[in-house]
Order: C-alpha cells, then structure tokens, then sequence
C-alpha cells in the first residue's frame, strides 16, 4: 500500500510543477505556442477549468490556479495522512 500511495504523491508532486511551469509560461509571449506549451496545456487546462468557472479572476489576475494547487496539497495532505494508517 505504501508504494501505491507514493507513486500517487510522486505524480502529484510532478503535476504540481507540470502546472507551475504552464501558469509561468503565460508571462512570456508565444511560449504556450510551442510544442511543449500545447502538450502543458493539453494536461494542465482540464484540471483549471473547473477552478476558472468558481473563482473569478481579480482585474487582469487568474488567481485560479492558487485554489488548484491547494487542493493538490490537501490531496497530498489526505495521501500522507492515509498512509500512516497503514
């Protein structure tokens, strides 16, 4: 069960940067035309979406992708806290 529940983190822990990499592309102009941004957002933008429709952005600021990373870190958080009952 431990190495179930660490493969799940290690994959939550890579998503997390997959995501901080997408959100720091949108500052440089044309990256998210590239190759790899469309591959980022091809992975990254299902998981916002659902987070865009609830918070709304402040001015010109998306501050959905701050609820989306705390929920990767309360489900992070619940992994940990599982694993010690096993």
């Amino acid at each position: 069960m431990d190495m179930i529940l660490g493969i799940i983190a290690s994959a939550i822990g890579i998503y997390s940067w997959i995501l901080i990499i997408y959100i720091l592309m949108s500052w440089f102009p044309n990256s998210r035309e590239t190759s790899i941004g469309q591959l980022f957002a091809k992975i990254c933008e299902p998981y916002l979406e659902p987070f865009r429709r609830f918070v709304p952005p402040i001015g010109m600021i998306d501050i959905s992708p701050l609820a989306a990373f705390f929920v990767l870190k309360l489900a992070s958080a619940g992994l940990s806290e599982i694993g010690k009952w096993f």
